[in-house]
Parts: C-alpha cells; structure tokens; sequence
C-alpha cells in the first residue's frame, strides 16, 4: 500500500510493522519516512528499533554518514550475535566533528565501512542469515547521505529482497540528489513488495507543550512560554528539543520560567550551522533571496523575496528555487516563502553587514506600504530600521499603535510607544499627541519601569498644554497606583490631574474615582468618600457613557469595602447592560474589584462568579491588567476556601510573571506568606508578607497590610514575643483606626486582642474590641463580624475566662463554616475545644473535636497548625497506660513520635524555642530531642552509604 506525500498517524506505522515481523509473514515489505532536518526521523527510526514487535526480531541498521557507512546488527532473541566478517578495505577513522560515528565504531555488533561496496558482502550475509530466524528489521537512516554505490546497493536490495524483510529507509528531502527519488533512480520494485511511505510534520502547539513540561517541570513552564517556543522552533523537534535545554542551560532552573526565557537562550547551535551551512552551498548570486527572506521575518511572496533582495526577474526565480531546493528556505502556503524554524531568520539576519541591511529594509518598507492593508507595525520597524524619513515612521507608528488598542492588544500599543517616544528626535507636538495614547494603553496592558520613566520625561516639558499635562498624569497615577505598587505618589499625581482636567470634567470625573477607592491607609476614608461625591456628580452631568461606567466600577468598590448593602444592587446594574467598547474594560474593572471586595468582607459564594464575568470580559476587550488583577484575586479565593492543593505553585507562578506588576503580586505574596505561616516556615512567610518582617509601607493595601499584621502578631506570639505582637498589634491597629474602614480588621483583631490581653492589658484589649464593634455598626460584613466573635473568644480566653470563650469561639467557626472559610473554622473549633478542656466542660466531646480538627488542618495540609493541636491533645489527653517493661521505650535507630515531630518542625526552619513553644516543651527537652535525632539520622545515613559500598563490591566481584 502507498499513501506518498499524505502524513501517516503513530497507529499505522504501527500497524505496518506489526504485520511486517509477524512470525507467518513471508512477504517483503518497505517503509519510506520522509522529513526536513530536524523533524525526527532519527526518533522514529529508535521507536521502530525499540517497538515490542521489534525487540525479539533480527534488526540491522545502516547509517549513511559523510565519512562513510555505520553498521549494527542486532539478533533475534535467543541467538548470539553474529559478528560480520572483517571488511576488505580499513575501517575509516571515526569524524572527529561526528561523536557519534566514533560510539558506534565501539559499539557491539557495529562495524564502520569506507563505502557501500566494502559493506555489501557483510549485509548480504547478515540479511540472509537472520532471515532463517524469521523476518528482518532493515532500518537504512539519511539515505540522502548516501553515495552512488550506496544508493545503487540499496537499489539491487530492494528490487530483489529477502522475503522476510521489513525495511526502513529515511532520508531529508531537500537533500536528495534527485528530488522527489530518495534512491536517485526509480526502481523496479518486485509485486510482492507491500510499500507505505511516511511524511513527517512538525510537531503542533500540544505536542511542543508536553516536551517542554517533561524537561523544564510541569509547573515551570507556562503557556506563554511554550506558544513562544512553538512559534519561534516551527515545530522542527529537534529544535524545540535543543532550545528547550538552551533555556534550562541559559537560564538556569527556575521555579518558573517566562516567555522572555526563551528570547534569553539564544539561538541552538545545531540550527545556526545547519542554517550557515546550507546558505554557504548557495551560489552568491542567490542568497540574497534568503537575505531578504530574514529581514523581512515573515513568510512572504516570491515578488517581495525578490524585490527586497534587489534581484531581477529571472535570478530571483533561480535564487529562490536553489534556496528551496537546499532547504533553507521552506513553502509556507501559497505563493508564501520562509524559513522553516523562524529562528533561522535571526541567524541568518546577524550576519549581514548594516549597510545591506539598511538597504533592504528601505527596500521593505516599500514592499509592505504597497499591501492591503497596511501592517502599520512591521511598515514602522522597517522605517525605523532603514533610516528612512522620520516623518515616515512616525506615521506608521501612531497607525499601528492606535490600530492595535482600538482592536484591544493595547500590550502592543505600549510595546510601539514606549520606543517612540524615548526617542530624542520625536517632535513636541507628536510627543503631546502621543503620550496619551501609551499611558492608555500602559493602564489597560502591562506597563514596564521604562513606560513610567518615558511618561515621567514627557510631563518635564512645561510646554504642554495643561489638558495633555493632564490627561498624561491622570493614567500616569492609575499606573503607579494600581500596578507599580507606589500608592502615595499615585494618590499625588492624580490629585494633580484633577486641578490640570478642569477644562476636560469627564477626564477630571476619572481622576476623582481614582482618589476615592480607599486601599491606601495613609489617606482616610472621608477623604476618599469627598472625592466619591464629585465623581459621582462629574460623571452624571457628563452624558459621558465611558466615564460613567468608570466612576460606578471605583463606585462598586467603595461600597462594598465599606460595608454598605447598596453596593449590590451597583453590581447589578453593571451587570445587567451590554457595554461597548469604550465602557467594556471599565465594567470589567468594576466587576473584579466587586469580586475583591467581596472576597475581604466574606461574601465568597459571589466571588467566584464575578470574577469569572469580569476576567472573561477583561480578556475579550484587552484590558490584561484587570484579566491578571483578577487571577491574583482568585489566588486569594483558594486560600480562603481550603482549595490548597497545588496552591503555592500557581502563586509563586504568578508572582514571577507579575515581575512589572507589584500591584496583582500582593495578592499571591499574602497567599505564599500564609501557607508558610500554616506549615510552620516562618522565615519564608516573613519574607513573603513584609520584605523581611518590616512593617507594611503606606503604600500597601490596608487588607494586605492588616493581614501581613495579623500573621506576624501570631508568630511572635507562638515565639512568647509579647514586646514585637503587641508592637505590631498597634501599629497595625492605627492604620484601621486612621482609615476607618473597619471591615479591613478581620484579619488581624483576634491576634491583636491577644497579644494586648497577654500583655496584662485587659482594658486596653477591651477597648480594642469595642472600637472594632462601633466601627462595623450599621454594616454586612460577614468576616468581620465572625472575627469579632473570635477576638472576644480570645479575650476571655486570655484573661482566665474559658467557660465564657467557648461560646464566642463555636458563634465565630459556625459563621466561617457558612463563608466558607475552613482553615478559619478549623482554628476557631480548636480554640473551643481547647477553652472546653480548660473549663472541664465535657472533656471526652473536647478532645474528640480536637482529634478532628487535626485531621482537617492535616488535609488542609496546615503542617505546623496540626502539631500544635496533638502536642495540646498530648497536654489535656495522654496517652491510655498500657502495660510495658520498665524504663524508657526503646526505638533503636529509629526515631520516636516526638523526635520526629521535632524534625519535622525544625526541616520548617523553626528554632528550639519556637518548636518549644508549638509543642508546649521546654527549650531545654527540645535540645535533647534534637541531639538524639541528629545522632540517629546520622548513624541511618552512614548505615545506607555502607549498605551501598557493600552492593558495589559484591556487584564488581560477581
């Protein structure tokens, strides 16, 4: 059977050598793969080799090489290996620029012939010898390698085969002498002969994915890196293969590796040589045709290959046949001519001096000015590129930039500008003109430190109109406020946008929403609520649809953070239109921070759902700063709901694609500093939350920043660090009371009322609570009020009032199980159970819900949160007495229960006194606990070496 040209799937090739070696076949039977370098005809050649229908067959297998011919004879099972006779010319010495020539000349059953004619007697002898044992595996690699008399041997081979062979051939199109015969001449082939020919593709976008998880880790490799890795490679396996382990080699490992990784490695050695090589066989005549082809960068026709490279009609025709004939360049559809790796355009394009370069890039851009439509961007770098008119390329690049933010690829229109504008030649009046265009789009996108510096040197120049000023300034403080991380100097920047917007009252309308969304601490909620007010006021005398939908997304915001029941019914009326493009990234804006807010006050069944409307519409309309500002929130969401499970990957995955954007980073770094927190690494969560265990900046978020409060209290508590818990505790505490928006204290209360109680500063922690009740008068807010259940369950706990606790504490986890908030109710039922042992209320249904809360935090995989629940259990509930020899029990090597636990806590990084404290010992008992599992550990390790060395020397003597 034959199916030339058509590509073949894995099952019927599988079929076909199935049936070949089939023990009753007896009829002969050829398999052509056909494939350009580097698509992996070598690695079908092993799976045939190496296939369960092939491992208990004879198999040989040629290898056509420059310096001659490989041969390797593998019998079939059960019988030896039959060396061929020595060859009547000298084995050629292995190629020194060939390592592999050299591996197989040792190789057993491998022998190294000159030529086909030295090696026809052996293969004969072989062939005909194994064919007694049953059918044959011939597999012939790069046949285009082979000689005259070798493609004539393999010619007379196959016009009289054995009548149990199954032969393989591969070989490069593009490299044989006669195109389109892999053998040079047609052959006659006999009737009997069954043929199946094989073209090999490139590999798809799936197929690249699964390559480069298996090298890099599953989790280090997101899907922006591997579209770049396919785009970049064509496909060719062998090259995404040797870019994939330039990444790893180049860029190192790497908890997670970017897109940017990629253009980072460089260009793989094999397809540069493979690439120089094949443009070096060209004629000089014709390579500028492939010259062309890399300046240009994309597939293009045959006209413009010509024309760019300044050939004429006919030596353009020959030029690019001769480039196709020798496989450096490929048909990539109709009347569409490129490099078959794309990688290759670069190799090619540095070695061209800039002067040709220069020329044919003018030489392009006239090219690409003539098609319909225009590519406003690749006609902008070929202008720039070839020196041409500035005016020219000035042009092409306010065409490109708002062609691509109109189509929402606003990611592109910042890529354009930022290079634009930094340029010193570029004018006043276009600088004014587009200014406003990059800090639009760097709001909508992902800005750079360059973007910010770029807007920063525009609004030096007291030339511009105060409008323009204004209009610069007013997305330049968005940027710092909501993705730099720099809150204050936002806030400054955008108050100063209102004064210069005052001639624009939509613009100013903006600005205005921007100054009333309350996250930062530094500036308090009246203030905030003032400048609400005059948005509100601007935006309805507006007629302005855009500005109004603006204003209502920070509007939804400050409701709901403030705890006010009307923010819902804003929601629904975002919801409820079909907004335009102009107002599409504004409702997507509004309902992810809906969707943040509602995460913070404990409204989570309605997180999921908002988030998932406003990511979506975010995507759709380009507005990637909202789309990744919600993945962070979702981030915050699995924590929330227990959802752990692969959690600290997808956080530190995203906090290192969010390098630009500290902003959304918050979100992932307050997730990555609770889990360490809960599995007892506290030196990672201090990093992860507070730089170190600093205080949070005024800049941060006011959630963000209680939280990081409330997770340092609690530690320095669990160290018996009253001075730093309650230190933090209050300054955490004025941040709030500055602020005012008290649904923000859930986080920290209860560890901020326990350290002040501890202190012997009832009082103090009293009023602490009631500040915290007053301020939440009037509000829904589920998590705050669970957490004031909470903190006055820690108050009576710490002041010596348990049997009142205990009704605080299970009021507080009957409400986070409602959320639902398991880690949060796991804390509070232990708590309880804890103030019921203490109080004697019930002790067997006490530690009975302390044995559960164990098994939760274990699920939940709260590592350190579960030994602090058994060594209570250990307190309250020994262990039953159970008959045994007198003395300590014994446990050899092996280290006991408490040992371990003490491991496993100090693998966490806790000190003695911090182990101490978690399970309840004296610093003391943890030091000897320490020093019995260090000798025991070490004697382990010392067994297993000695284990080894005897397996080695009782290997070598056998």
């Amino acid at each position: 059977m034959s199916t030339l040209g058509e590509p073949i799937s894995d099952a019927t090739w599988e079929r076909w050598l199935r049936q070949s070696l089939a023990r009753t076949a007896r009829r002969p039977s050829l398999l052509f793969v056909e494939g350009a370098a580097g698509l992996g005809k070598s690695r079908l050649a092993h799976r045939l080799l190496e296939s369960p229908e092939a491992v208990d067959r004879a198999c040989v297998t040629l290898a056509f090489t420059s310096t001659g011919v490989l041969l390797e004879h593998r019998p079939a099972a059960g019988r030896p290996r039959r060396h061929a006779r020595a060859p009547t010319h000298a084995p050629a010495p292995a190629s020194a620029s060939d390592p592999s020539d050299a591996a197989a000349e040792t190789a057993p059953g491998s022998r190294r012939y000159p030529d086909a004619v030295a090696l026809a007697p052996d293969l004969d002898q072989l062939l005909h010898t194994d064919e007694q044992d049953g059918p044959v595996l011939l597999v012939a690699e790069d046949v285009h390698r082979a000689g005259p008399d070798g493609r004539d041997l393999l010619r007379r081979l196959l016009e009289q085969p054995p009548e149990a062979l199954a032969a393989v051939l591969t070989y490069r199109p593009e490299e044989l002498p006669e195109p389109a015969l892999p053998l040079g001449a047609p052959v006659n082939y006999p009737a009997a002969l069954s043929l199946l020919h094989i073209r090999l593709d490139p590999l798809d976008a799936d197929q690249v994915r699964r390559i480069a998880r298996e090298r890099l880790g599953a989790e280090s490799c997101p899907p922006a890196l591997t579209s770049r890795v396919h785009l970049l490679t064509g496909g060719l396996p062998q090259v995404v293969v040797d870019l994939v382990r330039q990444i790893e080699d180049v860029c190192g490992p790497k908890e997670r590796y970017a897109a940017r990784d990629v253009d980072a490695a460089g260009i793989p050695v094999r397809l540069a040589h493979l690439t120089l090589g094949r443009l070096a066989a060209l004629p000089g005549e014709h390579r500028p045709v492939v010259h062309a082809a890399a300046v240009l960068d994309r597939p293009a026709a045959a006209d413009e290959l010509r024309t760019v490279a300044g050939l004429d009609p006919g030596t353009g025709r020959r030029a690019l046949q001769q480039a196709l004939t020798a496989g450096v360049l490929e048909e990539k559809g109709l009347d569409r001519y490129g490099f078959p790796a794309p990688l290759a355009a670069t190799v090619v394009y540095r070695e061209l001096p800039g002067p040709v370069r220069q020329d044919m890039h003018r030489r392009a851009a006239r090219v690409l000015a003539r098609r319909q439509p225009v590519p406003w961007d690749r006609l902008a770098e070929h202008r720039r590129l070839g020196g041409g008119p500035l005016r020219g390329w000035l042009q092409a690049v306010e065409r490109a930039a708002r062609e691509s933010a109109a189509a929402g690829d606003h990611q592109k229109a910042v890529d354009l500008l930022e290079h634009t504008l930094s340029h010193p030649s570029v004018p006043l009046p276009v600088r004014a003109r587009l200014a406003p265009l990059l800090a639009h789009s760097a709001v909508l996108g992902l800005h750079t430190e360059h973007t910010v510096a770029v807007l920063r040197q525009i609004l030096a120049e007291q030339s511009l109109p105060a409008v323009v000023r204004g209009q610069i300034r007013l997305d330049l403080g968005l940027l710092l406020y909501n993705q730099a991380g720099m809150g204050l100097e936002g806030w400054v920047e955008l108050e100063q946008a209102v004064d210069e917007l005052a001639e624009r009252p939509p613009l100013a309308a903006r600005a205005m929403s921007a100054l009333a969304m309350p996250v930062m601490s530094a500036v308090p909620l009246e203030r905030n609520l003032e400048w609400l007010e005059k948005a509100q006021r601007a935006a309805a005398g507006s007629g302005d649809v855009e500005v109004q939908a603006a204003v209502a997304a920070n509007c939804v915001a400050v409701l709901l953070e403030t705890g006010d029941p009307a923010a819902w019914d804003v929601v629904e009326s975002l919801r409820a239109g079909v907004p335009d493009a102009l107002s599409a990234p504004h409702v997507a804006r509004g309902l992810v921070n809906a969707a943040d807010a509602a995460l913070w006050l404990g409204y989570l069944p309605r997180v999921g759902d908002l988030l998932d409307e406003g990511v979506d519409l975010a995507g759709a309309c380009g507005a990637t700063y909202v789309e990744q500002d919600g993945r962070g929130t979702r981030l915050l969401l699995d924590w929330a709901v227990g959802d752990w499970t692969g959690l600290s990957a997808r956080a530190r995955a995203f906090v290192a694609e969010s390098g630009v954007m500290p902003g959304p980073a918050a979100d992932a770094r307050i997730v990555l500093g609770l889990l360490a927190l809960a599995q007892g690494e506290w030196q990672q969560m201090a990093a992860w939350l507070s730089g170190g265990g600093h205080p949070p900046s005024a800049d941060s978020p006011l959630p963000h920043a209680a939280t990081a409060s409330g997770a340092l209290v609690r530690t320095a508590l669990a160290r018996d660090d009253l001075e730093t818990a309650t230190a933090e505790a209050a300054a955490a505490w004025d941040r709030l009371r500055d602020k005012g928006v008290w649904a923000w204290a859930s986080e920290v209360a209860p560890w901020a009322v326990e350290a002040i109680a501890r202190a012997g500063r009832r009082q103090d922690a009293q009023d602490l609570l009631d500040e915290f009740e007053a301020g939440l008068k009037g509000r829904v807010v589920p998590s705050a009020a669970a957490s004031l259940s909470w903190s006055r369950g820690v108050l009576h706990e710490a002041v010596g009032e348990p049997e009142q606790a205990v009704g605080h504490y299970r009021q507080a986890a009957a409400m986070y199980e409602r959320m639902p908030r398991p880690y949060a109710a796991v804390l509070t039922a232990e708590a309880a159970a804890r103030s019921a042992l203490a109080c004697g209320e019930n002790p067997e249904a006490a530690v009975a819900e302390l044995t559960s809360c164990v098994a939760k935090l274990t699920d939940l995989g709260a590592t350190w949160d579960a030994a602090r629940v058994r060594a209570t259990l250990r307190t309250h509930h020994p262990a039953p007495e159970q008959p045994r020899p007198r003395g300590r029990p014994g446990y050899g090597d092996q280290l006991s229960p408490r040992e371990e636990e003490v491991v496993d806590l100090a693998s966490a990084g806790l000190t003695n006194r911090e182990i101490a404290a978690t399970l309840h010992l004296s610093p003391r008992t943890v030091e000897q606990h320490v020093a019995r599992a260090r000798k025991k550990l070490e004697s382990q390790s010392r067994g297993h070496h000695l284990n080894r060395a005897n397996r080695n020397r009782n290997a070598g003597g056998a």
